[in-house]
Parts: structure tokens; C-alpha cells; sequence
């Protein structure tokens, strides 16, 4: 019998110990129109979110994460190609998701890597042959019904259960049938908590939540005077983000009661990750699971008497992102700026498949795994590009101390916030000529991404579809 000398087994240890360990199971949760802030752990004193909480105590936590597109179908498409809006062009009126874009989605890579692939949700984004990315999938979304059915509409036996419920009914399932013989990526994207905009009430949540909130007073929103509203293009002051606040934040009242209700279905995602981590220590899958969480856009709550998202200011591209890796034992806050396009990038990292070239995202892991190297983004691109007067087109800049943008198809002026000292951005300094410098030089940034993220499309872009009026972004 062969004997190998200790010293040299020691030497191979690290080698035989990595082959053996299992690749991670991964669950990412998205979820729509969470804003940055809507989490205890974020700082809001108010909302109850205590799994939530406890990820990112236990986990890393990102404070400036970003979505490169603040609007749903494009930011989908990004988090599913790892790429900007600018190079993949999807957006609503879109026919689908161009198929050299869709041959390189992550679930599609993992599948093809030996993963156990699910997706149960909003998948937000038009494809062909779902069978061809995921071994399992359900995709749903709000109903038409212009009342609470709108999220109530779908059945665990002979209940009709909340989507919020069904989503996390589905999880539990998809981890309790996984096979035992190999890893599984679990995305899980809730509708919760976008306002069902073809009803009056707009939030709908569960009735054990009827409670909740209750005789808690929702602090005034941040800059609602009119001095800052009526600083907004014509277009933006007529267009949807304004109509929307109409819908929801328009009386002292009404503003009341639809902040608890969006405050409600967070509680609720937040009591399903419950459930789901729970499962995970029944089926001893918790040591090895790495837990996602992210919202796919910011969402203005009566800023500057506005509602919703598309606009380039921070509170509408800012996004709260927790990865909690059990592997890791040391928590930590990341102050980097991070992107939704980083987190495929991460996930294929982290399963150990190769990241496609075409991809424009930076994998998180040295910054989940502590490591000392040069990670720091200087800069990111912000965009909307979608053509629709409603809601007008804009893109810019952000870097650690500055915001530059523009609005793209409207005659409206610059706009430039010096982040360090005006975090909030409440004025404006683009006219001023001490910052006529800085000014230039984001510009120039701007138009030099620009061109460089167009000339990385894989394929002509599809035309837009005859427009029609959408109900829901």
C-alpha cells in the first residue's frame, strides 16, 4: 500500500478539502419598487423587517447599491443579462429579449452548468422557451382586475392566497423537491410591494397584517414643499410620476394609509424569508445556501411631490441589496458603489461558472470575502431610455461626491448635486460657473460611456411595438 508522507498530504490538503465541498445552493430575492430606505437595518425606525434585519447583521450589507436603469422591464433585463439598458435596449414595447441576450441569462448558464434552476414571479422581461433556461418556473404577475384581486388571485388548494403568500408557498416547495444530487439556484421576484395601479386603494396586503402600523404616525415625505416640485421640467411636473402621487400621496390622509399598506407587503416578503430560511434549517441546507436580496429600482413616496420611479435622482435608483453567505462568519457594510448588473456576475462567480465576456457587472466576491484588492468603482452610469412622453428620458452620472444628468428627448436643463455636501439633492449647481469644470468633465464621462456600452450590443436592437398605453411600469 502506498504511503504518502504527512508533510506532502498537508501540502494537497487545501486542493482535496475545495473538491469535495458541495457548490453553494443560491436563493435571490427581488423585489419590486422596495426603496433603499425601507428596511430597519437601513434605518428606518418605523418598518418591521427583522429577517431582513438579521441577513445583513449576519451577512453584507451594501449601502450604495444601484440599479443602472430605474424602470422595470429594462432593470429585469439587466439583472438577468448582466448588462446595461444601453447595450441590451430592452425595454417596455419591446417585442422580447433579443435571443443573444437571452442565451446568456444567468439561469440559463447555470442550468447548463449542472444547477437545479427555479424561477417563481415576475419575470418582467419576454422570453422564448422558459424550458430552456429553467428545469422549473412559474411566471405571474398582478392580475387586470381593478380591485384587490389584482394580488389576490391565485390558489394554495382551495385557498385564494396574496402573491406575496403564493411566491413563498412555491419556494418551499421547490427546496423541499430539489434534488439532493446537485445545487440549486432559486430566484424568487415578488410583486410586492408595487402599487396595483388599476385600483383605487393601490396596496393590498394580507389580513393578518391589518394591524400593523396602526396608530403609528408616517413622518412627513422628504422635500414635498413646492419649491421643489415646481423646479421639475414641465414634462415631469405633467407626466406620470406626478399622476401616480395623485393616485397615492396627494392628501395628508391618503398619504397615511398607502405608506403602511407599502409598509405592510415588505413585512410580508420579509415574513416569507422567514419561512424560507426556516425550510433551509429543516432540510440542513442553511450552511450552505447563500441568501440575495435586492429591490429592482428606488421609488419616490412623495419626494418632491412625486410618486414611483424613472427619474435619475438617488431616491430612485438607489436600491437595497444584502447577500448573506453562511460560509463567511464575518459580517461587515459595504460603502462601495454597487450595481444590479453586479449581482449575475457575483451569482455565476460564486457557483463557479464562467462569467461571459459580454457582461458589464463586477463580481461582489472580494467584497464579500474580505479581500484587500482594488475593487472601487469611481463611477456609474445611470439611464432610462425608453421613448414615452409620460415619463421622459434621461441619463447621467454618479460618482462617490458628484450627480450629473439630463433629460435626453426634452428641452430641460442640466442638472448637478454635489453629493457630499447636498446629499439630498436640493440644489441644483449646473448654472453655476465655479462648477463649470466638473460639469464638462461628466459630461464628456457620459457620452464616453455612452458610446462605449452601445458599441458592445450583441445584435441590432428589435423595433418598438405600436405603442399602446401601458398601465403599469
Amino acid at each position: 500500500m502506498l504511503k504518502i508522507k504527512p508533510f506532502i498530504l498537508a501540502l494537497f490538503m487545501p486542493a482535496i478539502l475545495a473538491a469535495q465541498s458541495p457548490k453553494p445552493n443560491i436563493i435571490f430575492i427581488l423585489t419590486d419598487d422596495q426603496r433603499w430606505d425601507a428596511m430597519g437595518i437601513a434605518g428606518n425606525t418605523i418598518i418591521q423587517t427583522p429577517e431582513m434585519n438579521a441577513l445583513a447583521l449576519s451577512g453584507t450589507y451594501f449601502k450604495n447599491a444601484f440599479s443602472t436603469t430605474p424602470i422595470c422591464a429594462a432593470s429585469r433585463a439587466s439583472i438577468l443579462t448582466g448588462m446595461h439598458e444601453r447595450t441590451h435596449a430592452y425595454t417596455f414595447q419591446k417585442p422580447r429579449l433579443k435571443q443573444p441576450y437571452a442565451d446568456l441569462i444567468y439561469p440559463g448558464l447555470l442550468k447548463q452548468n449542472d444547477y437545479h434552476v427555479g424561477f417563481f414571479g415576475k419575470l418582467g422581461v419576454i422570453i422564448d422557451s422558459a424550458e430552456r433556461y429553467f428545469h422549473q418556473s412559474d411566471f405571474y404577475d398582478r392580475s387586470n382586475h381593478p380591485n384587490r384581486r389584482g394580488y389576490f388571485y391565485k390558489k394554495i388548494g382551495s385557498d385564494t392566497v396574496h402573491l406575496t403568500r403564493y411566491t413563498g408557498y412555491q419556494a418551499l416547495k421547490f427546496i423541499d423537491d430539489a434534488p439532493a444530487d446537485k445545487p440549486f439556484c432559486l430566484s424568487l421576484s415578488f410583486s410586492a410591494p408595487h402599487g396595483h395601479d388599476n385600483a383605487t386603494d393601490q396596496y393590498f396586503w394580507q389580513e393578518k397584517s391589518d394591524s400593523l402600523y396602526a396608530g403609528i404616525r408616517i413622518p412627513e415625505p422628504l422635500l414635498s414643499e413646492d419649491t421643489f416640485f415646481n423646479k421639475l421640467p414641465k414634462e415631469v411636473r405633467e407626466g406620470f410620476n406626478r399622476e401616480r402621487w395623485k393616485w397615492r400621496f396627494d392628501t395628508p390622509e391618503k398619504y397615511q394609509q398607502m405608506v403602511k399598506g407599502y409598509y405592510r407587503m415588505i413585512t410580508e416578503i420579509d415574513d416569507e424569508i422567514k419561512r424560507i430560511r426556516t425550510k433551509l434549517r429543516e432540510k440542513k441546507m442553511e450552511e450552505n445556501t447563500i441568501i440575495i436580496l435586492m429591490g429592482d429600482n428606488g421609488y419616490f413616496m412623495g419626494d418632491r411631490q412625486l410618486a414611483d420611479k424613472w427619474l435619475m435622482y438617488d431616491v430612485s435608483i438607489r436600491i437595497p441589496l444584502i447577500i448573506y453567505d453562511p460560509r463567511i462568519k464575518k459580517p461587515a457594510v459595504i460603502n462601495d458603489m454597487v450595481l444590479n448588473i453586479d449581482i449575475p456576475t457575483t451569482i455565476l462567480s460564486l457557483a463557479g461558472v464562467a462569467v461571459p465576456k459580454a457582461y458589464q457587472g463586477k463580481s461582489l466576491d472580494p467584497l464579500l470575502n474580505r479581500k484587500n484588492v482594488a475593487w472601487h468603482r469611481k463611477s456609474i452610469l445611470v439611464e432610462h431610455l425608453w421613448d414615452f412622453p409620460s415619463i421622459p428620458s434621461s441619463e447621467g452620472i454618479r460618482t462617490d461626491r458628484w450627480k450629473y444628468f439630463r433629460y435626453r428627448l426634452i428641452n430641460a436643463p442640466e442638472e448637478l448635486y454635489d453629493l457630499k455636501n447636498d446629499p439630498m439633492e436640493r440644489t441644483n449647481l449646473a448654472q453655476e460657473k465655479k462648477y463649470s469644470r466638473v460639469l464638462e468633465e461628466l459630461r464628456t464621462e457620459l457620452e464616453k460611456k455612452s458610446i462605449q456600452l452601445n458599441n458592445q450590443k450583441l445584435c441590432p436592437d428589435d423595433p418598438f411595438i405600436s405603442p399602446k398605453q401601458q398601465k403599469s411600469f
